[in-house]
């Protein structure tokens, strides 16, 4: 005992490191005693994979085991494989001769595998047992030496040297024991007579058989042998056959027969007569398996034949004759289990990203993908497919039947954010079996796209006047990323040169691209501008778009009539006209002249009597303001008269002013004098007003036909399919209106106004200010 606990101790202590590093297979190999504790130290894994404590933890080191309650595990701080728990090698490798554990360990970023196989030592830690305490023989005197019985064997769990390895008889001088070798089924005692048995001499013997291991020292079990003598059987039974060999497929129903034996005896009677059995050192396990038929020698399926359980079966059959003492002769049938495709193919992901980003290069590793099929040859060949609509491909691995699931092809988000990839596993049986399992794949956004705003350019119309810091209009864009790849933000760019000083009276709220104006318009000061805005997304890093707003200011009536004639000398629209008593109906008495800074109807100015001493002697023409007299005077007629006129323009709320017109009545010689000096005077006046009339006509006709060009080039880069648009002119210095000359009966007058474009059409009830072009899709129908 003394000797066998230092044997574990020194066995459990020592540890054989990296025996092996396999190039082809990239695999460590080490191997360690059974039955050493836990925490016991295998191999430095990180030190034989060239691997730094860093790399262990950022790469998430790990044993991959699909047992919940793994053997081995390794140590993220120093990199040592480690026995997780107690080893019993009889109880994971039963009796195989070799017990090889294979580990995974696996390595992310980027994903990596190594494939570790920790060989386990047996330790002689169990001592060779009998399945019973005693056996009894009966053996006829009348065998000759050399008779052999075939014992059944001792079993110990251990394996290679410390199976059991020999046994020993005790003394006896008409027996002795030889030892079979049978391979995979251990040493098997066979007792054999040296020397005849003489039943008169002795009815019986008693032996003592002894099995003993390879262990140093050696742990020993033993049987009592009881050995009756018989009289005389003296023929034993004979196989027919030399060799016995069958085929069966594995699932073969229970009772089919698959072989059958056959022996003979020379003996008469009950001696003659043949039973088979199964030898006594049949394995338990093939008992459950197979069965015989004691009189015919049939041998049927009794359990359920797997193939990838074991594919050959050595059965020893007992044929024995039923004489008083019987002889029994024994005969070995191999029985070859053949493979039939019975398994699926077992599909297995390890190490699976359920996320990819969008932008992964092709050849990018999804998934691991391990194929495991029980059967052998053809049946156990299995080919590997995916779904032909995803763009993902399957690439062979180092190692049978594993594969990586890569991209094949650059992948889109936007077009599709997730993709279920199915693999079909086929083996090449006949029929084939397939399984099928499915993984699902999420792409992950990246910032690829910019936002796109709604329109482009906006074009938006605020009216002169508007309050500061209200809204006047919005822009909205979109980005068709996700989270803070789409989260847009608004700004005004303002390095526009000379347009920066109209951006810096806007603001626009970053986050709804709602602009308001930081001052009012005037419509007189600037007839329009344009300026960029800037959408950018939140994304790592940021993508941005621009888009140009162009703003139309629209009039509105907030200029009076001024008045330009008459005016006193102390500025006030106040004049004195006189005019002979003598003339006709008809006579102009003068005109009164007056402008408005608006333009359209809130520049068109109406002219109106609102005060006058005697109706009947003077009238007003509501255009022109002109008065003139409607009769000739009479003597009774007033000398003077007080005309007021009022100058109204036609906005909505019209806005007006008055003049005041004195007429004084003289005798014709003073009023031709008055006449003379006055006519000087109002040519000197007419003269200088017809030479800045001129100058400022010319200028505004220069200015028109520039808008005019602007315009037309304006609506050619457009597109021409629309049905109205506002037209404002840009450069009119609101100083002076355009007229227009027109005839009433027999008299021409000229109406003060904005010039019209040709077949446009004043519209009632608009702003004021707005020409209507004429649908030009109509025109051009009506016209075909």
């Amino acid at each position: 005992m003394e000797q066998r606990k230092c044997q574990r101790g020194l066995l459990a202590g020592c540890v054989v490191a990296a025996l092996l590093w396999s190039i082809t297979e990239a695999q460590l190999r080490y191997s360690i005693s059974e039955e050493v504790s836990e925490g016991t130290v295998v191999g430095n894994v990180a030190k034989d994979l060239g691997l730094d404590k860093n790399t262990l933890e950022n790469r998430r080191c790990r044993t991959v085991s699909s047992d919940v309650n793994p053997l081995f595990n390794i140590n993220h701080a120093d990199g040592f494989l480690y026995v997780s728990r107690k080893i019993d090698r009889e109880e994971v490798c039963a009796q195989s001769s070799s017990c090889v554990m294979n580990v995974k360990i696996v390595l992310e970023n980027p994903l990596e595998v190594h494939y570790v196989d920790v060989e386990v030592l047996d330790i002689n830690d169990h001592s060779p047992t009998f399945p019973e305490k005693e056996k009894r023989l009966e053996i006829s005197e009348s065998v000759l030496p050399g008779a052999r019985f075939q014992l059944k064997p001792a079993r110990d769990p251990d394996s290679g040297q410390f199976s059991v390895q020999q046994y020993k008889l005790s003394q006896s001088d008409h027996f002795r024991l030889e030892v079979r070798d049978k391979g995979e089924d251990g040493k098997i005692p066979i007792l054999i007579v040296k020397k005849s048995l003489d039943r008169e001499t002795a009815r019986g013997h008693s032996l003592k058989m002894t099995a003993l291991d390879g262990g140093k020292p050696a742990k020993t079990g033993s049987i009592d042998i009881k050995i009756k003598v018989l009289d005389i059987n003296d023929n034993a039974p004979v196989f027919l056959m030399e060799d016995y060999l069958a085929r069966v497929d594995e699932n073969t129903p229970v009772g089919e027969v698959v072989i059958q034996v056959n022996a003979t005896d020379f003996d008469d009677g009950t001696n003659g007569e043949i039973v088979y059995s199964f030898g006594s050192t049949m394995n338990p396990n093939i008992l459950k398996l197979f069965d015989i038929n004691s009189l015919t020698g049939e041998l049927t399926v009794k359990g359920l034949l797997d193939y990838e359980e074991k594919d050959k079966y050595e059965i020893e059959i007992e044929a024995s004759d039923k004489g008083t003492a019987p002889l029994t002769t024994e005969k070995s049938v191999i029985i070859k289990i053949v493979d039939v495709n019975d398994n699926v193919p077992e599909i297995e992901v390890t190490s699976f990203s359920s996320s990819i980003p969008e932008n992964s290069r092709p050849g990018t590793t999804v998934a691991l993908i391990s194929v495991n099929d029980l059967d052998s040859g053809l049946n156990g060949k299995v080919v590997c497919t995916l779904n032909a609509d995803v763009p993902f491909t399957l690439t062979p691995s180092l190692k049978d039947n594993m594969f990586s699931l890569v991209t094949k092809e650059p992948l889109d988000r936007e077009k599709q954010p997730q993709y279920d990839v199915t693999i079909t596993a086929k083996d090449a049986g006949d029929p084939p079996l397939t399984s099928r399992k499915t993984v699902n794949v999420m792409v992950s956004d990246v910032n690829d796209n910019k936002p796109q705003f709604s329109l482009s350019p906006y074009t938006f119309y605020v009216t002169e006047g508007n309050n500061p810091g209200a809204s006047v209009f919005s822009v909205s864009a979109s980005d068709i990323d996700e989270n803070d790849n789409a989260r847009i933000s608004y700004q005004v760019n303002r390095d526009n040169g000379d347009e920066n000083k109209f951006t810096s009276f806007l603001n626009i709220n970053s986050d709804s691209g709602e602009i308001t104006a930081l001052k009012s318009f005037d419509f007189e000061s600037r007839k329009t501008f344009q300026f960029q805005i800037v959408a950018s997304d939140s994304g790592t890093p940021p993508l941005s778009n621009n888009v140009t707003v162009n703003v139309f200011i629209l009039d509105k009536n907030d200029n009076a009539p001024v008045i330009m004639y008459p005016l006193s000398s102390n500025g006030s629209a106040e004049g004195v006209e006189e005019i002979p008593r003598n003339v006709n109906a008809g006579h102009l008495v003068t005109k009164v002249r007056a402008y408005d800074a608006d333009i359209g109807y809130n520049g068109w100015l109406l002219f109106s009597l609102q005060e006058v001493t005697d109706h009947s002697l003077f009238g007003l023409d509501r255009y022109t303001g002109q008065i003139r007299t409607l009769r000739s005077f009479t003597e009774t007629d007033e000398a003077e008269h007080k005309l007021v006129i009022m100058v109204k323009d036609n906005g909505n709320v019209s806005l007006s002013a008055t003049a005041t017109v004195i007429v004084k009545l003289v005798e014709p010689k003073e009023a031709f004098a008055a006449s003379d000096v006055k006519s000087a005077a109002l040519g000197d006046e007419d003269s200088n007003v017809t030479f800045y009339l001129m100058i400022t006509l010319g200028s505004v006709s220069l200015l028109f036909l520039i808008s005019v060009i602007v315009l037309i080039a304006m609506q050619c880069s457009k597109s021409t399919d629309y049905t109205s648009k506002y037209l404002q002119e840009t450069n009119y210095d609101g100083t002076l209106c355009h007229s227009i000359q027109y005839r009433s009966g027999d008299k021409r007058y000229m109406l003060v106004g904005p010039r019209m474009s040709i077949g446009s059409t004043i519209v009632p009830g608009s702003h004021a200010n707005t020409l209507v072009l004429p649908d030009r899709r109509r025109t051009s129908e009506e016209t075909m």
